[in-house]
């Protein structure tokens, strides 16, 4: 996920996104120790798209003090 769609959501929306990657990147460790995945560079871009609406929430959480 680019940073410029993470931007254009609005909070209520991110909040929602951040918990359906979280699920995802859980099946997908998951899915990833029964039998390997066909890419396992998918986790990392996972944890980085996890990273950048975490950023993004705390970022607009300092604007708004």
């Amino acid at each position: 996920m680019k940073h410029q769609v993470i931007t254009d959501l609005s909070t209520p929306d991110m909040v929602e996104r951040l918990k359906e990657e979280q699920e995802r990147l859980t099946k997908m460790k998951l899915s990833h120790a029964i039998s390997p995945l066909e890419n396992p560079q998918s986790i990392k871009e996972q944890r980085r798209t996890i990273a950048r609406l975490k950023t993004e929430l705390r970022r607009r959480e300092l604007e708004a003090k």
